[in-house]
Formats: structure tokens, sequence, C-alpha cells
């Protein structure tokens, strides 16, 4: 009995990766516009943000709010639709705050809110964190262009799969599945049709770009900035198409 125990395989694997998390960044505490905004941007992508996990970043609101406020917060995050999954922002307060709501806290969640070299997380002019507190929640600049590679991937990326070519661009040589996401730091080439999400510029690269033979997207990124297609536009469907940024206006146009 205790010889066939030893030789089973383990129980369960567990390993970090890339997933895909929402950040939810409070720019100001207003509880009633919190669950409008969110709730109208669920009802016009249900298909984004339905049950999307979401991590609830206080670090631009002027002092950490107390913890029933915290909690009225998450439980309209959950109304809107969407799953809250912990907190970002690394100080020793937002710590035992998350541990008294008992969530997890991300201190080095980064997204495309930061641009390169910031770093995901900026402790306060006053924080009186030891050094090795504010190590652990800065984030090292993404690899310089000259260094970064290019990811290949030559079979089709299926619904409910993600691709992400970290550090650098993505070239996909055939089709990307409705609820197939692909996500580069650098830009996306689609030599197939786009029918899921493509997010380019991950980390912030708002230079990044996103090519596709033929566009039938359900939304495109670049640096945090997107579009989602309920209806495509009638001069895109089925097209070349091409994917910039403008300041911060995410534009789209035919190529060729």
């Amino acid at each position: 009995m205790g010889e066939s125990t030893k030789n089973l395989e383990p129980a369960a694997e567990l390993k970090f990766g890339q997933v895909g998390v929402a950040n939810l960044r409070l720019k100001r505490l207003d509880a009633e516009a919190i669950s409008g905004e969110l709730g109208e941007r669920v009802s016009t992508a249900p298909q984004l943000f339905l049950r999307t996990p979401v991590i609830l970043d206080l670090s631009h609101l002027p002092s950490l709010p107390a913890i029933d406020q915290v909690r009225d917060l998450l439980e309209r995050i959950r109304t809107s639709g969407m799953l809250p999954v912990g907190l970002s922002y690394g100080t020793t307060e937002n710590e035992a705050l998350a541990r008294s709501l008992d969530l997890p806290l991300f201190a080095k969640f980064r997204t495309a809110f930061e641009r390169s070299g910031e770093p995901a997380v900026a402790p306060p002019a006053e924080t009186t964190a030891s050094p090795a507190r504010e190590e652990s929640v800065s984030t090292p600049p993404p690899p310089s262009r000259e260094t970064a590679h290019t990811l290949h991937q030559d079979a089709v990326v299926r619904s409910g799969q993600q691709v992400y070519a970290r550090g650098g661009d993505l070239v996909v040589t055939k089709l990307v599945a409705n609820g197939a996401e692909v996500i580069a730091d650098g830009s996306i080439h689609v030599y197939g049709a786009l029918r899921g999400r493509a997010l380019a510029g991950a980390q912030g690269d708002e230079s990044a770009r996103i090519y596709c033979q033929e566009f039938h997207a359900e939304l495109v990124s670049i640096a945090g900035q997107y579009r989602v297609f309920e209806d495509l536009p009638p001069d895109l469907r089925g097209k070349p198409v091409k994917a910039w940024l403008e300041g911060e206006k995410l534009l789209l146009a035919r190529l060729g």
C-alpha cells in the first residue's frame, strides 16, 4: 500500500503563468459613479468584461479607504458582473487591508497603465518602507526593442487559448479563432483571419501596431486603449487591416 502510493504521480501541479486579469484603478472614491461606469462597460462588451477577474488598484486615491468602503467597492464590482480577485499597490497599509479582507495583494501587478521604464507601483513620498519592501514593489522596464525577440505561432490559436509574446512581437501564420487571445509586448502580425482578441503593446508600448490579413476581431487593444466590435464596420470586415495609436485614440484602416 505504502509502496504504490509512493509511485503515484502528484495529484496536482502548481505553476505561475500569464493570466488575463483586468486592473481597476480608482481616480476618485465615488461609489455610485464607479458602479455606473462598470455596468456600462459590461453591458456594451459582455464578451470582454462579464466575469472578468479584476484587481482593485487604490494607489491613485489621496488616502486608503476604510475597510467597509473597500468591501462596498468589491461588492459593486461583483454586481456589475466582474469578479474581484485581489488588491494591488504594495504598501504596508494596503497589505494589512488585503489581509483583513482575506484577499491576495498583487504588489508587482503591471498593466498598460505603466509606460516603459515607469514602475508598476510607485511608493508614496512619505513611505517608511524598508529597502526590501521598495524593491518588492518596483518592476524593471521591459526589454528594449533592440534585444526583443519575435515569437512565431505556426498553429491555429483556438478558442480559449492565449498566446503571449513577452518582450517582443508576435507573428501568427494561421487563424486566431473566436474566443482566442493573442498578446504581445510589441506588435502583432496575423497572416490569417483574426476572429478573437489581439492586444499589442501589453506593457505600454504606444508605438506597437496590429496587422491582420482578414479582420473579424472581437477586440483590438494597443497599450491599454481598446475597441470592441459587436458589429464590424462594413469596409473592414474580412479585409486586411492595420491598427495603431494616435495619442489616446486607437485607429484602424484598411491595408493597401
